[in-house]
C-alpha cells in the first residue's frame, strides 16, 4: 500500500523502517559514507510504498521556496526489474500535483538515470557533477510524460 506522510506524521517504526533502508541502500550498496539523515527530512514529504512490514520503494518530496525538490529514490534489491521504479516515480507525480500543483519540480539525478527521468518529462538544466563521489546532473520537470 501506498503512503505518503509528514515527519511528524509518521510511526517509530514507519522511520526505523525508512532509515534503515536508506542507509541499506546509499550508504551501504553505494558504498557512499554521507549523513544519510539530514533536517530536509523534517520538512518533507515521505512516500513509500510498504508490502509485509518492508517498504519496496521510498523517495521524500521536499518542497522549497518556489520548487519542489524529490531525493532519496529507492527501490530494494528484490524488488528491482518489476517496475517499481516506474510507479514510484508515477506516484511522486502524481503527489506533487496535489500537494504543490504551482511549484516547478527539480531533482538531482544520478548520471545513469538520465533517460529514465527524460521518459517523464525531465530535462537536464546542468553538467554532470560529483555529489559524494557519485556522478549527479541537475534536472527540470517541463512536461509530464
Amino acid at each position: 500500500m501506498w503512503l505518503c506522510k509528514k515527519f511528524e506524521e509518521l510511526s517509530t517504526y514507519e522511520l526505523f523502517l525508512i532509515y534503515k533502508v536508506r542507509t541499506e541502500i546509499f550508504v551501504v550498496e553505494q558504498q557512499c559514507a554521507y549523513p544519510e539523515v539530514d533536517d530536509k527530512d523534517l520538512i518533507s514529504l515521505h512516500l513509500f510504498y510498504l508490502e509485509n512490514d518492508q517498504i519496496l520503494a521510498y523517495a521524500r518530496i521536499i518542497p522549497e521556496k518556489n520548487t519542489v525538490h524529490f531525493g532519496r529514490v529507492l527501490v530494494v534489491q528484490s524488488a528491482r526489474q518489476e517496475g517499481w521504479g516506474r510507479k514510484l516515480v508515477e506516484q511522486i507525480l502524481n503527489t506533487i500535483k496535489v500537494y504543490f500543483p504551482d511549484k516547478k519540480v527539480h531533482i538531482q539525478a544520478q548520471e545513469y538515470l538520465q533517460n529514465f527521468y527524460q521518459s517523464f518529462g525531465f530535462k537536464a538544466i546542468s553538467a554532470v557533477y560529483l555529489e559524494d563521489g557519485i556522478p549527479h546532473l541537475d534536472m527540470e520537470l517541463v512536461k509530464q510524460a
